[in-house]
């Protein structure tokens, strides 16, 4: 989780993840910074994000999107 939220802090550092549980809601990520994110998690986490997983509910927190990636480093 920490790099996690490392890589959050590279794209858009004035949030704090540990608490914001509105990142999408509120426009704190946007579409340019999801992909941006997707990318990296990907090749940070030797993953793949389908598309059917960038929904809000995965992004909207630190701790969900942390959520959706060790569901799918365990797959």
């Amino acid at each position: 989780m920490e790099r996690l939220i490392e890589i959050l802090e590279e794209i858009q550092p004035e949030v704090d993840y540990a608490t914001c549980t509105t990142l999408i809601d509120d426009h704190y990520l946007d579409s340019l910074a999801i992909l941006s994110l997707v990318a990296q998690l990907e090749d940070e986490f030797d993953i793949s994000i389908p598309a059917t997983q960038i929904i809000p509910a995965n992004f909207n927190s630190a701790q969900s999107l942390w959520n959706m990636v060790s569901r799918l480093m365990d797959e």
